[in-house]
């Protein structure tokens, strides 16, 4: 078998070939384009299929799609995704496409069996669907904070001249305050940017009501949505985005292992006698999702009283911050458990969950 890393950029992959053996056979840069990139993998099909086919390592990227359907294509056996944790202090592509043909011989047993490696956190690429789901969930995130600057910026021009308390209405985003700040007599350049400013506030407003709509679809489509749109709180948009970002469940052998998974569990610094060094969470998992858990916290306390009593005892000893991220974590676990046994959201904690589900559930 042939063991492939590659180093991806946008306009060359640097590859690096091992045999069986561990040695390196070949390194070079292959181009992006179409033709070339297409030759090279059509000629490493041809090589690897007498020694039993070909595996290949990469790391994660924003524009992973193309090369990993490619991969696909050309007979690769098992395509292995990583996310770097430490960059080096002497990085060249050659040496980072090295690096992971290393890692990847070293460790091919463990790799092609799906068990962990230390040190090295595996992605599972996702699905046509999770991709799908991940990609709109993202453009509405994106969508609104384009509309919450065109509204901030609106905001500025009215306070720079002290037009705010002239507003008919209490804030701006009604339809009588939209009339009036596309009436308001400002200054030549003022009226050319509020001009502006509201033709992109209607344009996004439009489409986040286009996105929203596709939301719902899929979200309705979605088990995995609907079971975590239980959650008191969660909606359409917020249970999507959580639920394509889990993957199969079965692969979290503990509740504890999807919070890590989202970066919500402390670092640590322990050495020797020292044990207790804790630091701030790992951030190491979907910033989208600590963002949806983190807006969820204070709309869930106000729903479930065992969660409220559970979180404020924690605020009295570490402060109201720490608080909320363990109720975030918490939050975690909980979904974990309810995807897994496939049960709704509960409030009141074990003995309403007992009462609903049975002791045995």
């Amino acid at each position: 078998m042939l063991y492939l890393a590659i180093d991806q950029h946008r306009k060359q992959l640097t590859v690096n070939i091992r045999n069986e053996e561990g040695d390196v056979i070949e390194k070079r840069q292959v181009s992006t384009e179409w033709e070339r990139v297409r030759a090279f993998f059509a000629r490493l099909r041809d090589e690897a299929e007498p020694k039993g086919g070909f595996v290949a390592i990469l790391e994660i990227c924003g524009f992973n799609d193309w090369l990993l359907e490619m991969l696909d294509e050309y007979g690769c056996r098992e395509t292995v995704l990583i996310q770097p944790e430490k960059r080096s202090k002497k990085k060249t592509d050659r040496r980072d496409a090295d690096a992971l043909g290393e890692l990847l011989w070293v460790n091919r047993s463990r790799l092609l069996q799906g068990k962990s490696v230390y040190q090295v956190r595996r992605v599972l690429p996702p699905t046509t669907q999770e991709r799908q789901d991940r990609q709109l969930t993202a453009s509405r995130k994106r969508l609104t904070q384009l509309r919450t600057r065109a509204i901030n910026r609106v905001q500025h021009i009215l306070m720079r001249h002290n037009f705010q308390q002239e507003c008919p209405t209490k804030g701006i985003q009604t339809i009588k305050a939209k009339k009036w700040l596309s009436e308001l007599k400002v200054d030549s350049m003022d009226r050319l940017e509020m001009n502006q400013l509201l033709a992109q506030w209607a344009m996004h407003d439009t489409q986040l009501d286009e996105v929203n709509v596709r939301i719902e679809e899929r979200q309705n489509e979605d088990e995995v949505a609907s079971i975590v749109a239980s959650i008191p709180g969660m909606g359409a948009y917020s249970s999507l985005a959580v639920a394509c970002r889990i993957g199969p469940i079965d692969r979290f052998p503990r509740a504890k292992s999807l919070a890590n998974f989202w970066g919500l569990t402390p670092g640590c610094r322990n050495s020797g006698e020292v044990t207790d060094r804790l630091g701030s969470i790992t951030k190491q998992g979907s910033a989208m999702v600590r963002y949806i858990l983190g807006q969820l916290v204070m709309r869930l306390l106000r729903h479930d009283p065992y969660l409220k009593q559970w979180y404020q005892r924690i605020k009295k000893r570490r402060g109201s911050k720490i608080a909320r991220v363990a109720v975030m974590r918490r939050v975690a676990e909980i979904i974990w458990h309810m995807v897994k046994y496939k049960q709704a959201y509960v409030t009141g904690g074990p003995e309403a969950w007992e009462k609903v589900y049975g002791a045995g559930s």
